[in-house]
């Protein structure tokens, strides 16, 4: 048997802004980590249909998936079929990612700050790409089932409550 040597991890609990050790802190590490570098949420919406059963839904919202951006590159969110994909992107930091996908014939929506956790029970839907951007939204997000219907609730959204950071430093 080939054993690997041990790496330790990296310490996310050190690594947070005003962490002091001990057993009083709440929350995960990484959690607090996440918080600490603003990060841009991206929504965008395509017709793509790779199940028999999306046919059914409008054409041009058959599907949805998110980008995170922060101050080092983007991260894409997409559940496809069975699975959840995430993938970092090999693009500088300051790459178009929005333009991109509008240039590809999606509708975008954002930027948006990701939502802070929920402090009630979670909603009772099935996992699904709606689900994701909304959770990655957070409870504030507007319900829907489809695509399409997220779409329309986000449009609604009056432009002042839109959750767009304000850090100065990051490209829109």
């Amino acid at each position: 048997m080939i054993s690997a040597p041990i790496v330790p991890a990296p310490d996310l609990l050190a690594a947070a802004p005003g962490y002091r050790g001990g057993g009083g802190v709440s929350g995960a590490g990484h959690r607090r980590v996440a918080e600490s570098r603003p990060q841009r949420l991206w929504i965008a919406f395509g017709g793509g249909a790779d199940q028999g059963w999306m046919r059914l839904l409008r054409p041009g919202f058959r599907h949805c998936f998110a980008a995170l951006r922060d101050e080092d590159g983007w991260t894409v969110l997409d559940p496809l079929s069975g699975r959840l994909l995430v993938t970092r992107l090999a693009v500088d930091a300051g790459f178009d990612l929005p333009g991109f996908w509008r240039r590809a014939g999606c509708r975008v929506l954002g930027p948006y700050r990701p939502g802070s956790p929920a402090r009630a029970w979670p909603a009772v839907a099935p996992f699904s790409c709606v689900s994701l951007c909304r959770a990655l939204l957070g409870p504030c997000a507007p319900f829907a089932l489809t695509p399409y219907g997220f779409y329309r609730a986000m449009e609604k959204i009056p432009h002042k409550q839109e959750n767009v950071l304000d850090d100065g430093g990051m490209i829109g």
